[in-house]
C-alpha cells in the first residue's frame, strides 16, 4: 500500500513524497525510484500545479488527516501549517477552535475568524462538517492568494474541498473509535485546616480576631473537583460509499460522534449526525453537471466556560473547603442556613451543603447540576449547491453555480424553583422557555475559464461574477411561567393563564454584496511565474459601496535555468513574491446611517386615565464616510527540495490593516446609547515561517518527518486622534488589565510593578524619593514594593500613570512537528505543537470574594523577615494593593509543548484481509493530549478568547483521551 503524504512548505506549495513502506511493495530507495506526481492544490475559482504556485498556501490532504480522530474539524490545522493558530476555545464537547491566520489582523468590529469557504460556498465556520469526508484544506495566508476573494479576505481563507466519487469499483470504508477521557491535572487547592489557618492569619494581620478556633479540626475536608471531574466518554461512527463510471460518479456517507465531557458531564456534552451525497454527471461530452449537498443535527448542553461568573468550574476553586458537600452531619453546619423547603436535595434526602462565606455566582456544583438538566441547544444546517460546467471550445470552460446553506438552531429549558444560597435561588416562580432560529443564505457564481498553451508559454485567464444573500432569517422565543410541575422531566407547554406567556420575534437584517473577479496566471516553460488577480466588491454595509481589491505574485523556478546543472545537493529551487490588497467589512448592517430604537415612552399627559405612549429615540449617529477596512500584505518566500530527502519552506510577511472599522467614544450628553463606528485605527503583523520535511524509506522501515516553526510581531499603530490607549478587558477589583496601546501588540497585560517584598519597617521608611519623602508611608512588612514607573516621585495606585507594559497574551512563537514510522505492518505517529514568548494571566481567584478559596502557591506567603521576597503578606484589607492590583505577581509563562497525539496502528497483512473480501483493515490506539510540558500552574495553558486572550478565568480543560478504532475498506 502506498501512501502519499504531502503537506505545503512555509508559505509556499513545496511539493515532498513520502512513500510509507509496503510489504507488498519494497524499495530500497525511495530517492532513487520514487515518481515524482505533479500535485495540484486548490487555489480558488480553480487549481494550480504545486510547483507553480507563487503564493503562500498551505496544503493538507485527506492522507494528513484520516487517521486522527478530532470532535471538531477545524481542530486539524492545529500545529500542521506555519503562520495558522488553532487554539481550542474550551475543553467542553463540541467547543469550537479560534483559527487565525498570521496573527490578529483587526482589533475593531471585524473580528480576526478567517473565510470559510467549504466547495465553493462561503459558510461561517465548519463546526458542522464531519472531518472523514475533507479531501483537501488548503490555507490562503498572503495577500496575493487571498485577494481573490476580496471581502472579508484579510483574516485568511480557508478552503475546504469534500471528497468526490472516483470512477471503478464500489468502495465501502468505515472508521469507528471509541474511548474514555480524564482530566490532565487538577490545581493544587488548599485543604480545609490550611484554608482555615491562612483566613485566621489574614484576620490577625488586620488587627482582628481569628474566625475559626481550632483549624486542625477540620482534616482535610472537601475538596470539589473531586465532584466536578468524571470519565468521559466519546466514539465516532463513520462509512462512506463511493464509486462511478464513465458517465457519473458519486460519493455518500454518514458519520455519528457523542461525547460526553469531563466536567459534570451529563450537563456537558455533545452529539452530531452528518449525512452527504456528492455526485457529478456528464450529461454530454461538452456537459458536465453536479451537486453536493449535506445535512448536520448537533445537539449540546454545556456549562459556563472560562466564566469568572458561577458554573461548576469556577465554583470548585473558589469554594471554602470547609463546606461539606453533602450535609450528613447537622453538627458540622448551622441548620438555619438550611431552612429554605426549596433547597437541593441528594437522592437520600440529605441537603448539597451550603458555603456560609462564599455565595454571590458560586454555588455546591451538585446542587448547581440538578437546576440545569434537561437543557438542550440544537442545531439542523442542510449545505449545498449545484454546478454545471460548459466546455464552449478547447481551453475554454464556463462554470456556474448555486450555493446555499439553511439552518435551523435553537435551545429549550426548564428552570425550576431552587434555592443554591442567599445570593443565588429562584423562589418566586418556575419556567419553560424555547427558542428558534432561521436563517437562509444564498450565492450564485459565474466563471468563464480559459486554458492555453502556446509553445513554452502557459496561460489561464479567469473571469467571474457573484452575488451573495447572507442572514435571511427569523426568530422567535416563548417563555411559559407557573408551570404546574417540579421537574424537568415532567415539563412542557402546559396550557397555562395568558398572563403567563411572554414572548417575542425579530428578523434579521440581510447583507447583500455583489462582486467581480479575475485572475491571470502565466508561466513560461514552468520556469517565470506570474500571477494577477482582481476583485470588485459591492456590500450593502456602506454607502460607498464598491471596494477594490488587487495582487499579483512572482515566482522563479530557479532549478530550471540552463546554468542550473542537475545535482544531488539542492534539487529544487523556487522563489516566490508577492503583495495585495484584502478588505473586511464585518461590522452590523446599516452603520452607515442614524437609527432609531423602540423604548423611549412616555405618558400623553392626561389624568387620571395617564395612557403611556411608545416613544421612538436615536440608537446611534450615521457616519456615511464608512469604507472597507484594508489590509496590505507583501510575502517573499522560497521552496526548497535538497539532498533528495529534504524539503525546506521560507516565507518572510509584512501585513499592515488600515482604516480599521472600531466604535468611537462619544460624550454621554450627546442622547445615543450606542458609540458610532468610523475607521480609527492601524494594526501590523510581521513575521517569518519556517517548514521543514524529511522523508526516506529503507527494506522493511519508513519514516517522515514534517515540522514547523512561525513567528509574528503584532503591533497596534494608531487608535483614534489623540488617544494612546484604550482598556481592552478588565477583572475584578483589579480594574482594566489589557489595552490597546499604541505601539503594543494587542491586548497587552498593563500593571503596576514591584522590585520585592518589604522585610521591615526600617526598609519602607528609606523607600523615599528625590525630596525624601516617603513613597509607601501607609505599606507595612511583608507588602509589595511598588515602582514609581513615570519618575514623578509618587506612587499612586488608583492612577494608570505608573502602569507599564508587564507582558503580551500573544505568542511570539508557534510550532508543530509529526512523525510518522512504518515498520512491515506496523505504523507510529507522534504529533506535538505549541508556542511561546507570551504571558497568562491567572484570575482563578475571584479577587471581591475574600473568604474565597486559595492554590497551595499562597504558603509560600510572607510571615517575617527574610521569609520571602515574592509573595506578600495576608491580608484581608489589602490596603497596600498587594491583591486587588494588577501586577506580574497574577501572571506567569504561557509557553507550553503538548504532545497531541500519539497513535500506533497495525494493518493485517493484505492476503489476510482479502480472504474476508476487504481492501484494507487498521486497527490503532490513539492518545490525545498525553503529556503537556509547560511551568502554567493553571489546568490549560493553551486558551483562546477575543479581548481577553490569554486570561484564565476557571478554562474548562481539554481532556486526555485514549481511543481504540479501525479502519476498514472494501
Amino acid at each position: 500500500m502506498n501512501l502519499k503524504y504531502s503537506k505545503c512548505l512555509g508559505l509556499a506549495a513545496v511539493l515532498y513524497f513520502t512513500a510509507n513502506y509496503s510489504a507488498q511493495q519494497r524499495v530500497s530507495d525511495t530517492a532513487s525510484k520514487e515518481k515524482t506526481i505533479e500535485e495540484v492544490v486548490v487555489i480558488g475559482y480553480g487549481t494550480q500545479k504545486k510547483s507553480n504556485v507563487t503564493g503562500a498556501i498551505a496544503s493538507i490532504k485527506a492522507s494528513d488527516i484520516e487517521d486522527i480522530p478530532a470532535g471538531k474539524p477545524e481542530q486539524v490545522l492545529q500545529g500542521r501549517a506555519a503562520g495558522v493558530s488553532v487554539v481550542t476555545n474550551s475543553g467542553q464537547p463540541g467547543s469550537a477552535a479560534t483559527v487565525r491566520v498570521r496573527g490578529i489582523t483587526s482589533f475593531g468590529a471585524g473580528g480576526n475568524d478567517p473565510m470559510w469557504v467549504v466547495d465553493g460556498i462561503i459558510v461561517d465556520g465548519i463546526g458542522w462538517l464531519n472531518q472523514s469526508d475533507i479531501e483537501s484544506i488548503e490555507v490562503l495566508k498572503d495577500g496575493a492568494s487571498s485577494a481573490i476573494y476580496g471581502v472579508s479576505a484579510a483574516r485568511g481563507v480557508i478552503l475546504v474541498t469534500t471528497k468526490k466519487g472516483k470512477k471503478g469499483k464500489l468502495n465501502i470504508s468505515y472508521n469507528g473509535s471509541f474511548g474514555v477521557s480524564e482530566a490532565s491535572r487538577k490545581l493544587d487547592l488548599l485543604n480545609a485546616t490550611q484554608y482555615a489557618t491562612i483566613i485566621n492569619e489574614a484576620f490577625v494581620n488586620d488587627g482582628k480576631a481569628p474566625r475559626f478556633t481550632n483549624p486542625a479540626k477540620y482534616g482535610v475536608g472537601t475538596n470539589w473537583q473531586d465532584y466536578i471531574f468524571n470519565t468521559g466518554n466519546r466514539q465516532s461512527q463513520e462509512i462512506a460509499i463511493s464509486g462511478g463510471n464513465d458517465k457519473s460518479t458519486y460519493y455518500a456517507s454518514f458519520g455519528y460522534f457523542d461525547q460526553t465531557g469531563i466536567v459534570m458531564g451529563d450537563i456537558s456534552n455533545y452529539k452530531r449526525i452528518n449525512a452527504r451525497l456528492n455526485s457529478t454527471h456528464k450529461v454530454f461530452d461538452f456537459l458536465t453537471i453536479g451537486q453536493t449537498f449535506l445535512y448536520t443535527r448537533q445537539s449540546n448542553v454545556g456549562i459556563p466556560t472560562n466564566e469568572t461568573f458561577g458554573g461548576p468550574l469556577s465554583s470548585a476553586i473558589n469554594l471554602d473547603p470547609i463546606t461539606p458537600a453533602v450535609v450528613t452531619d447537622w453538627s458540622l453546619v448551622n441548620p438555619n442556613d438550611y431552612s429554605s423547603p426549596l433547597i437541593i436535595r441528594d437522592p437520600n434526602g440529605n441537603p448539597y451543603g451550603i458555603s456560609p462565606w462564599v455565595n454571590q455566582e458560586m454555588s455546591n456544583p451538585l446542587a448547581y447540576r440538578q437546576t440545569r438538566l434537561g437543557r438542550t441547544n440544537w442545531s439542523d444546517d442542510f449545505v449545498g449547491n449545484v454546478f454545471a460546467d460548459l466546455r464552449l471550445t478547447d481551453g475554454l470552460h464556463f462554470k456556474t453555480s448555486l450555493n446555499g446553506k439553511k439552518s435551523f438552531w435553537g435551545n429549550q429549558g426548564f428552570n425550576p424553583l431552587f434555592y443554591l444560597s442567599p445570593s443565588l435561588n429562584n423562589i418566586s416562580f418556575n419556567n419553560i422557555s424555547r427558542t428558534t432560529n432561521t436563517k437562509f443564505e444564498w450565492s450564485m457564481e459565474n466563471t468563464l475559464n480559459y486554458q492555453k498553451k502556446f509553445g513554452d508559454h502557459n496561460i489561464n485567464v479567469m473571469v467571474g461574477q457573484g452575488v451573495y444573500r447572507y442572514d435571511i432569517g427569523s426568530g422567535e422565543t416563548v417563555t411559559y411561567t407557573h408551570i404546574p410541575v417540579d421537574t424537568w422531566q415532567d415539563a412542557a407547554f402546559y396550557d397555562v393563564d395568558p398572563k403567563y406567556k411572554l414572548g417575542t420575534a425579530w428578523d434579521y437584517v440581510q447583507t447583500r454584496r455583489a462582486s467581480y473577479f479575475g485572475r491571470i496566471i502565466y508561466d513560461y516553460n514552468d520556469r517565470y511565474l506570474f500571477t494577477g488577480t482582481f476583485r470588485r466588491d459591492g456590500s450593502s454595509k456602506f454607502l460607498k459601496y464598491w471596494g477594490n481589491f488587487p495582487s499579483f505574485s512572482l515566482g522563479w523556478n530557479v532549478h530550471k535555468e540552463g546554468f542550473w546543472r542537475d545535482n544531488n545537493i539542492i534539487n529544487t529551487f523556487k522563489l516566490r513574491g508577492g503583495y495585495g490588497i484584502l478588505g473586511n467589512d464585518a461590522i452590523a448592517n446599516y452603520m452607515f446611517t442614524s437609527s432609531l430604537v423602540p423604548g423611549s415612552n412616555y405618558p400623553d399627559g392626561t389624568y387620571p386615565d395617564t395612557n403611556i405612549i411608545i416613544g421612538y429615540s436615536p440608537n446611534t449617529l450615521g457616519n456615511p464616510a464608512l469604507k472597507w477596512e484594508e489590509t496590505a500584505q507583501t510575502n517573499v518566500g522560497a521552496d526548497i527540495r535538497f539532498l533528495s530527502n529534504f524539503t525546506l519552506g521560507f516565507d518572510w510577511y509584512y501585513k499592515k490593516s488600515t482604516d480599521i472599522l472600531r466604535q468611537v467614544a462619544i460624550p454621554g450628553y450627546v442622547g445615543v446609547p450606542t458609540d458610532p463606528f468610523a475607521n480609527i485605527g492601524d494594526m501590523e503583523n510581521k513575521g517569518l515561517e519556517f517548514e521543514l520535511g524529511y522523508k526516506k524509506n529503507w527494506e522493511d522501515f519508513g519514516i517522515s518527518i514534517v515540522g514547523n516553526f512561525a513567528t509574528n510581531q503584532n503591533k497596534i499603530l494608531r487608535l483614534e486622534d489623540d488617544v494612546d490607549w484604550k482598556s481592552a478587558y478588565s477583572l475584578h477589583t483589579m480594574g482594566t488589565v489589557s489595552r490597546f496601546q499604541v505601539g503594543k501588540p494587542m491586548g497587552t497585560f498593563y500593571g503596576y510593578t514591584y522590585s520585592g517584598v518589604f522585610q521591615n519597617q526600617a526598609q519602607i521608611n528609606s523607600y523615599v524619593n528625590a525630596n525624601g519623602q516617603m513613597l509607601l508611608p501607609n505599606a507595612k512588612p511583608g507588602d509589595f514594593i511598588w515602582q514609581d514607573n513615570n519618575g514623578d516621585g509618587k506612587i499612586d495606585l488608583t492612577s494608570p500613570d505608573d502602569m507599564v507594559d508587564i507582558g503580551s497574551s500573544l505568542p511570539k512563537f508557534t510550532y508543530g512537528f509529526t512523525v510518522n514510522l512504518n515498520y512491515k505492518d506496523f505504523d507510529l505517529m507522534v504529533f506535538a505543537q505549541g508556542q511561546g514568548g507570551n504571558k497568562l494571566l491567572q484570575g482563578l481567584r475571584r479577587l471581591d470574594m475574600l473568604d474565597a478559596n486559595y492554590q497551595t502557591a499562597i504558603l509560600n506567603r510572607w510571615t517575617g523577615e527574610g521569609s520571602t521576597n515574592d509573595y506578600p503578606r495576608l491580608t484581608r484589607e489589602d490596603p497596600n494593593g498587594n491583591y486587588s492590583k494588577m501586577s506580574p505577581y497574577y501572571l506567569q509563562k504561557g509557553d507550553y509543548m503538548r504532545i497531541k497525539l500519539i497513535q500506533l496502528g497495525y494493518t493485517l497483512p493484505k492476503s489476510v484481509s482479502e480472504s474476508f473480501g476487504a481492501n484494507k483493515v487498521r486497527f490503532y490506539i490513539t492518545g490525545e493530549n498525553v503529556f503537556t510540558f509547560t511551568k502554567y500552574t493553571g489546568y490549560d495553558p493553551e486558551i483562546a478568547g477575543g479581548n481577553e486572550y490569554g486570561i484564565d478565568r476557571a478554562y474548562y480543560p481539554q481532556a486526555r483521551t485514549f481511543l481504540f478504532g479501525a479502519n476498514i475498506q472494501f
